[in-house]
């Protein structure tokens, strides 16, 4: 299939798809449109921003289109799961853009947001839900909606389900569902649990993988520069102020870096939006406005949005942060040199995150290059202290001795020449000092024993001295042994003990 005309869709959806001027289709559509349209199961892989959406969208609106139903209260039709309200947003546009001249309705149903709008476009009724996890699991509790007369049931971006632990959730709506229905799963990736789950719920599909063996985007031109931590706030400045016509997405790895991000730039005087999971969804939906209406040049992010963002005419991806999972790194700068178009993906790299830069290379099976221009050169640690951390490993656990050598020792060594001999005489100084401390605790205590013994002694002499032949009992030390125990005897007994003595004495 080379164009879309060449389709079995129905004319309002060619209308609208010629009215967007979508000509030739991507590999993912043109292998899985024709056959999700006979209404077969569909196993979809391909990279984020390759047309996955149309891929689905278009048969369910064809199918939907077909039938001509009205919509039937708290029971949809067709469902498309989504793991971020960024991208329910974004596949309910899709929805809109391409049945514009088909009378079907569609809601979205995610959280962040009262309830109380999709509750009544649930019972209004409407032939397609675009839901989140959690909020549709919410209204399917409370009675708002019902699946049972549900005909197609979409997964989208399963791998994202499964990095963001939804699929409890997910096995929890399936589980609501017909037996009967044609299911449409698409991802990124296929991780062994999404290959899993898909072989339990999919009835003989048509497994098609688009992905290619590199995962490197050929538009895209990588570059990564090295710099420490405290210097990154400063360089990207300096980056994202060199430009007039820059569009530039910022991606953090914390929510709490992401704003101090957004406001380090806005007192520079760069317009800057910031977009995370603590944010409302009303004030994650007027960033992404904000950023796609060019009223603010710069977007910053963490990974939540990094699959829910498709912008067209961003130029530049900046991982203020790099990613801990390489996977995260090809969704990033994919939101650059989209639908053709060139794009420049800039990584900061500091002490420490070697490892992980590493990895990314590894995946994308390239060596990115190294802005030399605007790299430093960061503090080598030595050798131990670099072999600590390579045990630790991407885990982050500790070999034995190892890692604790190698910090300890490595600090100490910059100061000196860095030999092996300096690591060894800091390693004595070390022990020296934990002697000192034993002989000192040692001395105190000692000390302390010989002044209570002191005057355990004094305060015996005076009492046996007041006793006839005191003095001579004093004089010895049997004596004064037999007068201290008969003293304390009584104190080292129990108080019932007490009590029964004084019972028989009584007696």
């Amino acid at each position: 299939m080379k164009t879309f005309t060449e389709l079995n869709l129905i004319e309002p959806l060619q209308r609208a798809i010629a009215g967007e001027n979508y000509k030739i289709p991507t590999p993912i559509q043109s292998q899985t449109i024709p056959v999700a349209l006979k209404r077969r199961d569909v196993l979809g892989c391909a990279q984020t921003g390759t047309g996955k959406t149309a891929a689905f969208a278009l048969p369910i609106l064809n199918r939907l289109g077909l039938q001509n139903r009205s919509a039937k209260a708290k029971r949809p039709f067709a469902l498309v799961l989504a793991p971020t309200r960024e991208l329910a947003v974004q596949i309910g546009d899709s929805f809109a853009t391409y049945g514009k001249h088909l009378k079907l309705r569609h809601a979205l149903v995610y959280g962040g947001v009262s309830q109380t709008s999709q509750v009544r476009s649930l019972q209004r009724g409407v032939h397609i839900v675009i839901a989140t996890p959690g909020r549709l699991l919410d209204l399917m509790n409370q009675g708002f909606i019902q699946l049972d007369k549900l005909e197609v049931f979409v997964l989208d971006e399963a791998d994202r389900m499964l990095d963001m632990g939804f699929m409890p959730d997910i096995k929890r709506i399936i589980r609501e569902l017909p037996a009967k229905r044609q299911s449409l799963f698409f991802s990124a990736t296929m991780a062994p649990a999404i290959v899993e789950i898909t072989d339990k719920l999919l009835v003989d599909p048509v497994k098609v993988d688009v992905t290619p063996k590199t995962r490197s985007v050929k538009k895209i031109k990588q570059q990564v520069i090295f710099v420490p931590r405290k210097g990154k706030p400063e360089l990207l400045q300096r980056i994202l102020s060199s430009r007039g016509d820059l569009r530039a997405i910022v991606f953090t790895k914390t929510k709490r870096s992401a704003n101090f991000v957004t406001e380090r730039l806005n007192k520079e005087g760069l317009k800057a939006a910031a977009i995370h999971g603590n944010k409302s969804q009303n004030a994650r939906q007027r960033a992404l406005d904000a950023f796609r209406n060019q009223f603010v040049k710069i977007l910053v992010a963490t990974d939540v949005a990094a699959r829910g963002i498709d912008i067209e005419g961003v130029t530049h991806v900046v991982n203020f942060d790099l990613p801990m999972e390489p996977e995260a790194y090809v969704h990033r700068i994919g939101r650059t040199g989209r639908a053709g178009a060139k794009g420049i993906a800039i990584s900061f790299c500091s002490a420490g995150d070697q490892g992980d830069l590493k990895s990314i290379e590894k995946l994308i099976d390239q060596e990115i290059p190294v802005n030399q221009a605007l790299s430093v050169t960061l503090p080598s640690p030595s050798p131990n202290s670099t072999r600590g951390r390579t045990a630790r490993g991407r885990t982050g656990r500790k070999s034995s001795g190892a890692g604790r050598s190698g910090t300890s020792q490595g600090g100490r060594s910059r100061k000196g020449s860095g030999s092996r001999g300096s690591g060894d005489e800091s390693t004595d100084n070390e022990k020296g000092k934990r002697t000192t401390k034993r002989r000192r605790r040692r001395v105190r205590t000692e000390k302390a024993s010989a002044v209570k013994s002191a005057r355990t002694g004094e305060s015996s002499s005076k009492k046996s001295s007041k006793k006839p032949g005191g003095g001579k009992r004093a004089s010895g030390g049997v004596g004064a042994t037999e007068s201290t125990a008969k003293r304390r005897r009584p104190q080292r007994k129990g108080k019932n003990a007490r009590s029964r003595a004084n019972a028989s004495r009584s007696e």
